[in-house]
Order: structure tokens, then C-alpha cells, then sequence
């Protein structure tokens, strides 16, 4: 089982930045992973928001992210981050992230580990 941490969240203006950090400890660290960014806004099912591939450094990214975020890691002290830009309003909720062995996919379901969440609040 892999545990991980989120950091970093935190209130912010629109149009301003943060970047979310992922503390990942655990098991062999992270031959054939997935290790993901979701979020959860009040009353609103969990959302994809980017993953990437720990071995590779493959990216994915949802639609809505439309270049504003970026995924990244840190293989060497078993990092994961997340930098975000251009905030809005809507991106406020509280952003997670998760692990999964195998393929990649979008779909929380398929996310086996996860962390505590951390929130990100977007003023107007």
C-alpha cells in the first residue's frame, strides 16, 4: 500500500497560483504507477484532474485544466506536484492525490490509495 500527503493547499485570488505537493511513502515506490490529482468541490463528485506516470513521466491532464496546470514529480524523494495557474472560482474544492498500479485512468474508482485531501479555496 502506498501512503501519501497532500500539502500546500490553501485561499487564493483569481488569476493567482498555487502548487499542491504529494508526500508518497510506502511500498517499492512506484514501478508500473499512475499517481493522480483529483478534487471535490462541495456537492459534486470527485473530478479528474491530472496523473502522470511515475515511471516514463507520461501526462495526462483533463480538459479544464486547458494548460492552466501542471503535473510534475520528484522520483528521487517521491514527490508528486501540482502547479496551478490562472485560478478561478470554480477550482475551489478540496484536491487529493492517488495511486494506482497498472494503466492509466481517469476514473477515481480505479485510484486504490489515496490521501488526506488538502483545499483550495478560489475568491472572486
Amino acid at each position: 500500500q502506498v501512503q501519501l500527503a497532500e500539502s500546500g493547499g490553501g485561499l487564493v485570488q483569481a488569476g493567482g497560483s498555487l502548487r499542491l505537493s504529494c508526500a508518497a511513502s510506502g511500498r517499492t515506490l512506484f514501478s508500473g504507477y499512475i499517481i493522480g490529482w483529483f478534487r471535490q468541490a462541495p456537492g459534486k463528485e470527485r473530478e479528474f484532474v491530472a496523473a502522470i506516470r511515475w515511471n516514463g513521466g507520461n501526462t495526462y491532464y483533463a480538459d479544464f485544466t486547458k494548460g492552466r496546470f501542471i503535473i510534475s514529480k520528484d522520483n528521487a524523494n517521491n514527490m508528486l506536484y501540482l502547479q496551478m495557474n490562472k485560478l478561478k472560482p470554480e477550482d475551489t474544492a478540496v484536491y487529493y492525490c492517488a495511486a494506482r498500479q497498472g494503466s492509466y485512468s481517469s476514473s477515481s474508482n480505479d485510484y486504490r490509495d489515496w490521501g488526506q485531501g488538502t483545499q483550495v479555496t478560489v475568491s472572486s
